[in-house]
């Protein structure tokens, strides 16, 4: 492991544009549960119902539901950890030129993170399914004390995270923006992800087909370990800090 960190330092060091992509494993470690495996969000509520769009629109109290009694007190008491705050700190040096996360809960902004590129879109806010106009979840929770669905104050329309849902389309904008990082970047680390969910997943093979070095930051092999220059198996708040 000592010889593993020291080589991802090396290759951090020697990098002039290093870009991370993150996903749940480095949110876990804050306290928010994954939505898949032993223990997920998706092993005690059926996806289909709480968090697609077609589910969405058939009955979006399941959703709000879901939201009020499971994601909403984790996020709002939820801390960065030492891993979110070494990229900050990476960020900060010059180093890293962009955080690509497929996380939802805001937690690289908290750390310091000012280029975030959120993939999966953002549970701290939500818009009008009518009219678009946005509003920070914590004035929408407010709602959720008295109704079962947030209506907006402007025109009485639904209100939905700007979480991207299944079976909708990612940001192409966000999309566009990682493409162009990873084809760029001469370094890039992954942290806390399995590299299986796609789109998503397709850009850390970006990065590797453009000739940039790989370091896997994560508790469990991913498909990618044997492209990798430095695989390190266990938490983030424990490695990157190490790394840095």
């Amino acid at each position: 492991m000592k010889d593993s960190i020291s080589k991802a330092s090396e290759i951090i060091s020697r990098s002039d544009y290093v870009v991370a992509f993150t996903g749940a494993g480095i949110s876990a470690e804050s306290g928010i549960p994954t939505f898949r495996g032993e223990g997920g969000i998706w092993s005690r509520f059926d996806p289909e119902k709480a968090a697609s769009a077609e589910g969405f629109l058939r009955n979006p109290a399941d959703y709000w539901k879901l939201f009020k009694d499971e994601r909403f007190p984790v996020m709002r008491s939820a801390k960065p950890n030492p891993g979110h705050e070494a990229l900050a700190r990476l960020e900060n040096s010059g180093k890293l030129r962009a955080v690509i996360t497929q996380n939802i809960d805001g937690l690289h902004q908290m750390a310091g993170s000012k280029h975030v590129i959120e993939l999966h879109g953002s549970a701290k806010s939500a818009a009008c399914l009518k009219c678009s106009k946005k509003y920070a979840i914590e004035k929408v929770y407010e709602q959720l004390a008295a109704r079962d669905v947030p209506l907006c104050l402007v025109c009485g329309g639904v209100l939905k995270t700007t979480v991207v849902l299944f079976g909708e389309p990612l940001s192409q904008e966000a999309l566009r923006e990682s493409f162009l990082h990873a084809s760029s970047c001469d370094a890039m680390l992954c942290i806390g992800s399995s590299l299986a969910v796609y789109p998503a997943a397709g850009i850390p093979h970006i990065a590797v087909d453009k000739g940039a070095k790989l370091i896997i930051v994560n508790a469990e092999p991913t498909p990618l370990d044997s492209a990798a220059r430095v695989v390190l198996h266990g938490k983030a708040g424990e490695i990157l800090p190490k790394i840095m």
